[in-house]
């Protein structure tokens, strides 16, 4: 019995810290994105499934931008106070303004996230959420 116990109190001192990871609540990320002239900085978002996510969308520009990414938000839970922000897929953000929208991305994957302003995304202004 002794040589079992010597066996297995290691691996189970191992393995006590992961039994108690889903009793914890997810880590809330603050993802600031600037949104330029033709540019998206950070052009590429890593974000946690099951983990709530502020989206800190910055226009910088002189002129209009969207934050279009349909796929990411159909696959996410959007707070109920950002939920009108976002119209077909997309969020406007005006010149100099900024726009905060909370989402909890349930689906792994990698989404596109693009500028659908009039050739922004042939000029750059594309991007990438990968939700882990």
């Amino acid at each position: 019995m002794r040589a079992l116990a010597r066996v297995l109190f290691p691996i189970l001192v191992l393995a006590a810290p992961n039994a108690f990871a889903a009793d914890q609540p997810a880590t809330h990320q603050d993802v600031p994105v600037v949104l330029s002239n033709f540019n998206f900085n950070p052009n590429m978002l890593h974000l946690q499934r099951g983990a709530p996510a502020t989206l800190h969308l910055t226009n910088s520009a002189s002129g209009g931008h969207a934050f279009s990414a349909p796929e990411l938000f159909a696959a996410s839970t959007i707070s109920p106070e950002d939920r009108s922000k976002i119209a077909n897929g997309r969020i406007e953000i005006a010149a100099g303004q900024t726009v905060d929208i909370t989402l909890t991305p349930m689906t792994a994957g990698t989404y596109a996230v693009v500028c659908t302003h009039f050739l922004h995304q042939s000029f750059g202004m594309r991007g990438s959420a990968v939700v882990e």
